[in-house]
């Protein structure tokens, strides 16, 4: 009865935080530039309504693996409200999740889509959309304390797969590791009294459509997450 206490109260603390996130205002550039982005739109989105806000993270709130990002994309995540949907990365990371049982589909195309991820949660260092994906250090630091909170509330949390050489570096500023390990590819740190952090090239097109990341690159990142939390549950 407890563990459920604790996953139903887990999920109302990061019900409560999404809220915050998707109403915050405390990066006016970040706020001008989701807004006008929503406003203008790509033009073969042009039908639709975009979200314009802050993104929240998903998931299961008795999640053992956090999958931590850079930022919203500006015609993704910023124009469906849920990350990693609605553009090619999320294309590649689902497909990749689904394939290890973390996600109940192999595509996230909008947020009432019916996708369900299982002991997975995914959220960004940073919740809003950053104009040329290139979010500053202030921005970075006033985000800080969402992430924090986001962590805190997975009570669970064994691992952190880390897309990025920036969700590697918000990772190891969270958890305190000084000096911070070298961010690569397949890289595993434990923290001490604390998750393990796996680095992944972040799916973003660049590293995809160049062959620096390929899809079995992926799927043996997510394979090692899942290993780690089995691992973690068996009695030694």
């Amino acid at each position: 009865m407890q563990g459920r206490q604790d996953q139903d109260n887990s999920g109302e603390i990061l019900a409560g935080l999404g809220s915050e996130v998707a109403t915050c205002q405390r990066c006016p550039r970040l706020v001008a530039w989701r807004t006008e982005v929503a406003l203008s739109r790509k033009p073969a989105y042009q039908d639709e309504s975009y979200w314009g806000a802050g993104i929240p993270g998903f998931g299961d709130p008795s999640a053992r693996i956090l999958v931590l990002g850079l930022a919203p994309a500006a015609h993704g995540a910023n124009r469906t409200g849920r990350m990693f949907t609605g553009d090619r990365s999320g294309d590649w990371l689902f497909r990749a999740m689904h394939r290890v049982g973390l996600a109940s589909q192999p595509h996230s195309v909008h947020r009432d889509d019916g996708l369900v991820l299982s002991d997975a949660w995914v959220t960004s260092a940073v919740k809003c959309a950053p104009p040329q994906n290139s979010p500053t250090p202030a921005e970075r630091t006033n985000c800080s304390p969402y992430l924090a909170r986001e962590i805190a509330a997975l009570q669970r949390l064994s691992v952190v797969v880390c897309l990025g050489a920036f969700g590697w570096a918000a990772a190891c500023t969270q958890f305190g590791l000084k000096p911070r390990p070298k961010f690569g590819h397949g890289v595993q740190v434990q923290v001490p009294d604390g998750p393990v952090l796996i680095g992944s090239f972040h799916p973003s097109q660049y590293n995809t459509f160049t062959g620096r990341l390929t899809e079995e690159m992926l799927d043996a990142v997510f394979s090692q997450a899942v290993q780690q939390i089995r691992s973690a549950a068996t009695p030694q």
